[in-house]
């Protein structure tokens, strides 16, 4: 019999997601390690929090509220954006979710592994982006 539950399902649902990016953000937060990543957030970290989690909940086959609060958002789009998106606060990023990912009991290596490989292919694409439309407005 093939298993058909979601990655949603299979790394624990709300909760676990929940756990996941509250100890992401306190990582951020606490270690200099990721000062360039943390620098680029506002003082209040809970609104940043409660969109995350939306949006993995969503991402991962869960509830669509994130999608549907934000008809045609773009993740990547919006991220790209940032003047201090770079392929270094790209790494920042993963690494401090990578550490949350391995601290959490997420339920599921291969959901864990596959959600880890799909963030660091968009981090890459984001720094990719912005670096390229910072080329671009430099060259005008």
């Amino acid at each position: 019999m093939t298993d058909v539950s979601s990655p949603y399902e299979r790394i624990g649902g709300r909760p676990v997601l929940a756990r996941l990016v509250e100890r992401f953000y306190a990582l951020m937060d606490g270690d200099p390690a990721y000062a360039e990543l943390r620098a680029m957030h506002g003082p209040d970290l809970a609104p940043m929090i409660a969109s995350l989690t939306d949006f993995l909940v969503a991402w991962t086959g869960g509830p669509r509220g994130w999608f549907e609060q934000r008809p045609g958002a773009c993740i990547m789009s919006a991220h790209a954006r940032l003047p201090a998106m770079s392929l270094m606060v790209a790494n920042q990023w993963m690494d401090a979710m990578r550490r949350a990912m391995e601290e959490c009991d997420t339920g599921d290596d291969g959901v864990r592994e596959a959600m880890l490989d799909a963030f660091e292919r968009m981090g890459r694409a984001m720094a990719a982006n912005a670096q390229a439309a910072r080329n671009s407005s430099a060259a005008d």
